[in-house]
């Protein structure tokens, strides 16, 4: 079913925000981000060792989407989530991730346990 008019733009703002996510850097942001009320900007490069610039970069695309906020108190930045949901999506993401990982480990072991292919049998 093709989506109405009014569909539209709601869905174009649901896949801005996984947009948003689409990078292991502004994953990592995010999750950083989680384990604390707030973190500076400085903290956050020590802890990712991007270039001022870079980190820059992806925390503008992260306020563009609405995923963090920032403040500025004297000559510092400090960032936060900008909903304490985005904590949760961030667990069932790793939920999600730790249970793909967890079938493919399945699926190479039981390829491993493949009786041996020797030459003679091809």
């Amino acid at each position: 079913m093709p989506l109405s008019q009014s569909q539209r733009p709601l869905y174009e703002v649901k896949a801005n925000l996984f947009k948003g996510l689409a990078h292991p850097y502004r994953i990592r942001i995010l999750e950083l981000l989680a384990d604390a009320d707030e973190v500076s900007v400085a903290a956050l490069q020590a802890e990712t060792e991007l270039e001022a610039s870079h980190l820059s970069q992806h925390l503008s695309v992260l306020r563009r989407h609405h995923l963090v906020a920032s403040e500025r108190r004297a000559s510092h930045v400090y960032y936060r989530l900008a909903d304490p949901r985005i904590r949760e999506l961030l667990a069932v993401t790793r939920a999600l991730l730790l249970n793909i990982l967890s079938e493919d480990r399945d699926r190479l072991d039981a390829a491993q346990s493949l009786p041996a292919i020797t030459a003679e049998s091809l």
